[in-house]
């Protein structure tokens, strides 16, 4: 593992998931799953999110219509958290929404307004 990455991406994940999820992940993973949460923080966070070419905000809708092209529930709420906190309204995540129903399906957009409601809701949005 590469600490001085680990250390960019825990910062870069804990800005944009947040301290809270974070924490949880990295409290909850054991002896099997901790490379796992080692391999997400130093490379998904430190060398790709940190990386100069687009903004946060862009990359968190990029992440948007491709985890619910996969059908990730679970991951599609921490990155619609993840949205407002790297600053993209909520008027314009369904607008991303609207256009993943489109290109992926009714279904996938059915399912990602469903989860993205739930979040504002938790959020207070």
């Amino acid at each position: 593992m590469n600490k001085e990455l680990f250390e960019k991406g825990l910062e870069v994940r804990r800005s944009v998931v947040g301290e809270t999820y974070v924490e949880a992940s990295l409290k909850n993973a054991d002896e099997f799953s901790m490379p796992m949460q080692e391999l997400v923080t130093e490379f998904c966070w430190g060398e790709v999110w940190s990386r100069p070419g687009l903004d946060r905000r862009s990359r968190s809708i990029l992440n948007l219509g491709m985890i619910a092209a996969l059908n990730r529930p679970e991951e599609f709420a921490v990155h619609v958290r993840g949205a407002i906190n790297n600053d993209v309204t909520k008027e314009e995540i369904r607008e991303c929404l609207l256009q993943i129903a489109v290109y992926v399906g009714m279904p996938a957009g059915l399912g990602s307004f469903k989860i993205a409601r739930q979040v504002f809701k938790e959020m207070g949005i």
